[in-house]
């Protein structure tokens, strides 16, 4: 299995050492890449900046892409291995998480998921959002390998 994590901007510390402990802890399911996009010029209009970074996730979904929005659905962290679950038996070998920029993701991007998936209504700092997505799917793997790190 390949996990794939594509976000706009780049991860500072102390958020950086938490993703990478995650990115790490996945390794010993799948083989794990993040691709960091550069965040479009602040000089751009919101519209602009949006279309611009959408531009840039596009060329890196591959597999069964999951992108996270606000306006995606809610589920839980065994719903989540559920997912992964079903696309696995169903052939799917390669998944892509998207987290967008500052402003959200394109439609053209939205369009290309395979799920819309929301944490929640409430708004997260993009470098917590990181650590919190790739626990969530570190977690997801243990539960579908039985290991109690999941309570």
């Amino acid at each position: 299995m390949k996990i794939n994590f594509v976000t706009v901007g780049k991860i500072k510390s102390p958020f950086k050492e938490g993703v990478d402990e995650y990115v790490k802890r996945l390794t010993r399911f799948a083989t794990v890449s993040v691709t960091e996009l550069a965040e479009a010029s602040p000089s751009k209009s919101e519209a602009e900046q949006i279309a611009f970074e959408g531009e840039e996730i596009l060329p890196k979904m591959k597999g069964y892409s999951v992108v996270c929005d606000v306006a995606g659905k809610q589920i839980d962290s065994v719903a989540l291995a559920s997912l992964v679950k079903e696309k696995s038996n169903g052939g799917e070998s390669e998944f892509t998480f998207v987290i967008g920029g500052s402003y959200g993701i394109s439609k053209a991007v939205k369009d290309r998921a395979d799920f819309l998936l929301s944490f929640s209504k409430m708004t997260f700092p993009h470098q917590l959002f990181r650590v919190m997505l790739s626990e969530q799917v570190y977690r997801a793997m243990t539960i579908l390998n039985n290991m109690p790190y999941h309570k």
